[in-house]
């Protein structure tokens, strides 16, 4: 529990348990210039006033935990303000949990098949799972996974204050917890940086009862195994709780508003999934409809009711009975309650908080709002955990006074079904769209797991990657990758991309052999590309 410290005028508000870091004589030599150079570089740009803090974090999920750490270092007396669970979303509710999941699934998927054990040379008879064992496995990586974040900001001297956040004007905030007068207090910040994340999106018409009709939040929790589960949407989440969901044994029906499976990906690579992920496993689909109507059923008793509308004509064409329905239709920020008014701030429709490039908050005429920063879902840039952390960081360093903007199309993106689908920047589809509107040509690229010795050496070489680039000036549009280990794959593309490298230049990085990384070796190499015709030559040391 966190305890009473002394605040400015004699006022109180709670401190997290753990003493601050010592101070600078106790520490080692090298730590004290590194926290004395921090403060020096951010000096120039805060004038420390006659504030609590110098920068407050609302919400402590990844985002907010990436941007309180990287404060600290900077030398900012800094706090959080969490009314839920270190960790956020991604720890205990999002990709932390569902990664355990997947782990086990995939692990039950490798042992059924016997075919591909014994290509291996491998046979493996009455293979079978505990859904307790598997449910627990989840919850506790969580759970350790929220303990180290915690511990983290406590051993750099973050104040971990308790409460849900509300502004109310000028760099004062308030934070509580609902029926409790022990928690809560009054503080004020030079600058503040929400991060208060999202939470899933449901429909209107869709009833969630959590048993037979849930989502995202509810399935981790595994509680029991439906023989036939339907999951309306087929984006990553959708797609994910389907590979486990199958490889435990249930039956899987995609309910999808768009004409295809996967509109939100490279339409080549959602072909390409359709055929590995989809077409061979226990799944079928709807796509062009919406579910208009849920109505909840009765495990093992009665059935769930899924009314189906044709998206274009919105006319009735079928209803679905199924054990149970999952709703993986997205998320929403979570926003309400911040009290914005207070800073001359208002949500857009879907409830975004509006940004500059700089992450710092737009009031209702456009202008920033000074000292006040938004990171995350809550500015609906870029809905992941590491773009959130990666933005966090972004809005310290303008905080400090030194001008900073994240590139979002170098954030890499993964899906972490059996095999893996990853990408960065555009599609194929959205660099044509763009070439043809500024008049360059497309440049494309690809391979095939089927070359690498790594994947086929792991009987595992279904798959492809794909390079999308301007003929021009060589520059980077978007890498995708379904294959084996596809979303470690992605980082040196997303890392090229972020540092302006151009396609002629990642010809001459040189990889290990034999290993995964090779495919991307052999698809920068395939890209044609005149070097004669380009400023940018690549140097080469002897």
């Amino acid at each position: 529990m966190p305890i009473a410290s002394p605040l400015p005028g004699g006022r109180f508000a709670p401190r997290a348990l753990g003493a601050r870091p010592p101070p600078p004589a106790l520490l080692p030599p090298g730590r004290r210039s590194i926290r004395r150079e921090a403060r020096r570089a951010c000096v120039g740009a805060i004038a420390l006033g006659k504030h609590d803090y110098d920068v407050v974090v609302i919400g402590c999920g990844v985002g907010g935990h990436g941007a309180a750490l990287h404060a600290v270092e900077q030398g900012l007396k800094t706090a959080v303000v969490e009314g839920h669970d270190i960790g956020g979303t991604c720890v205990n509710r999002g990709c932390v949990p569902s990664k355990a999941l997947l782990a086990a699934a995939g692990r039950v998927r490798e042992l059924k098949n016997e075919m591909h054990l014994k290509s291996l040379g491998i046979s493996v008879e009455g293979v079978a799972y505990d859904r307790q064992a598997i449910a627990d496995h989840a919850s506790n990586l969580a759970g350790t996974i929220q303990g180290n974040l915690q511990r983290s900001l406590e051993g750099l001297g973050v104040d971990i204050l308790r409460g849900s956040a509300r502004f109310m004007g000028g760099n004062r905030m308030r934070y509580a917890l609902p029926g409790r007068v022990d928690v809560g207090g009054e503080i004020t910040a030079r600058d503040f940086i929400i991060a208060t994340g999202s939470v899933p999106f449901v429909p209107p018409g869709i009833p969630i009862d959590g048993k037979t009709v849930f989502t995202s939040d509810h399935a981790l929790k595994l509680e029991w195994l439906p023989d036939w589960v339907a999951i309306i949407g087929s984006g990553y989440i959708g797609l994910e709780f389907a590979d486990v969901y199958t490889a435990l044994g249930s039956e899987v029906t995609f309910v999808e508003a768009m004409d295809k499976i996967m509109p939100g990906f490279d339409g080549e690579i959602a072909k390409v999934a359709k055929r590995l992920l989809i077409d061979p496993r226990s799944i079928d689909s709807h796509t062009g409809v919406l579910a208009t109507k849920v109505t909840p059923g009765v495990p093992g008793v009665k059935p769930v009711e899924i009314e189906l509308t044709d998206f274009h004509t919105k006319e009735k064409v079928d209803t679905l009975e199924v054990d149970a329905c999952l709703v993986a239709t997205g998320r929403a920020p979570y926003t309400q309650g911040l009290n914005l008014g207070a800073v001359n701030v208002e949500t857009d429709r879907r409830g975004f908080i509006p940004v500059s490039p700089k992450m710092e908050v737009l009031d209702r005429e456009g202008s920033v709002v000074p000292h006040v920063y938004c990171i995350g879902d809550a500015n609906g840039k870029f809905m992941l955990a590491h773009a959130a952390s990666a933005q966090g960081i972004s809005a310290v360093e303008n905080i400090c006074g030194r001008p900073h903007q994240l590139n979002h199309l170098s954030v890499p993106a993964a899906c972490f079904t059996h095999p893996e689908i990853s990408f960065v920047g555009m599609t194929q589809e959205a660099a044509e769209e763009k070439a043809k509107a500024e008049g360059f040509k497309v440049g494309l690229a690809k391979t095939s797991f089927k070359a690498n010795s790594k994947a086929l050496a792991e009987k595992e070489a279904d798959g492809m990657a794909k390079i999308i680039y301007r003929m021009d000036t060589l520059e980077i549009l978007g890498v995708h990758i379904i294959g084996l280990h596809a979303a470690d794959l992605i980082h040196e593309a997303s890392n090229a991309l972020a540092m302006g490298n151009t396609v002629d230049q990642l010809k001459f990085n040189v990889h290990t052999h034999p290993t995964l990384s090779e495919v991307l070796d052999e698809l920068f190499k395939q890209c044609k590309t005149d070097v004669k015709a380009n400023a940018k030559q690549p140097v080469l040391v002897s």
